[in-house]
């Protein structure tokens, strides 16, 4: 396999799930594993946003400007995390035990996928059309959508995380649900031992 995760998407909930996955990368559990995220942001909810109530973000902050320093601070703290840019998703497969993922471009393959897009409707990613189901959370005029899933896994393998996963649209609770994801995975990793990842000062 390519990748022992790969994160699909680039705003609060997959860069969220990236920077958790990343900072737990030099652990002993996730020795040799290999993670990677494919950017997709070009439409994401947050280019158009401003995040005037979001704790530990400055008021009058851009989400375009969140999703830059994102995608840097991921790259300065986190190396480790593959970035890919430039392509976009277009079908998810099973695949010897993990999945396929082909883009416009190429084809990876990971033991693990986290699908962070958003949920408008119709979703441009074929292979998950049996788990679509209306938003649970969202104005039925919006025509929202959201993959059915337990706790953000879909199945084997499978997560999903932000608004994609039955959220909210609201900046917070999608950057938790994506770093929610990634401690799952973290733990799954350490072999069932429940993982989180604190910095701290000495």
């Amino acid at each position: 396999m390519d990748f022992d995760v790969l994160i699909i998407g680039g705003g609060a909930a997959g860069l969220s799930c990236a920077l958790v996955v990343g900072s737990g990368m030099k652990k002993s559990y996730a020795t040799n594993k290999k993670a990677g995220i494919i950017l997709h942001q070009k439409s994401s909810h947050l280019r158009s946003a401003l995040l005037n109530n979001v704790f530990g973000i400055a008021p009058t902050t851009k989400g375009s400007e969140v999703l830059d320093q994102g995608a840097e601070h991921l790259s300065q703290m986190y190396p480790e995390v593959e970035q890919i840019g430039g392509e976009k998703v277009k079908e998810i497969q099973e695949y010897g035990g993990g999945f396929k993922i082909s883009t416009n471009l190429k084809e990876y393959t990971a033991k693990i996928v986290v699908l962070a897009v958003g949920y408008t409707s119709p979703l441009p990613i074929k292979g998950v059309e049996e788990f679509i189901m209306p938003h649970a959370k969202a104005k039925v005029s919006k025509n929202r959508i959201q993959l059915r899933n337990t706790d953000h896994l879909v199945s084997p393998g499978l997560y999903v995380a932000g608004t994609l996963a039955g959220w909210r649209s609201q900046y917070a609770i999608a950057s938790g649900s994506g770093a929610s994801v990634a401690t799952d995975i973290l733990t799954l990793w350490n072999n069932g031992d429940h993982t989180k990842v604190h910095d701290k000062l000495v």
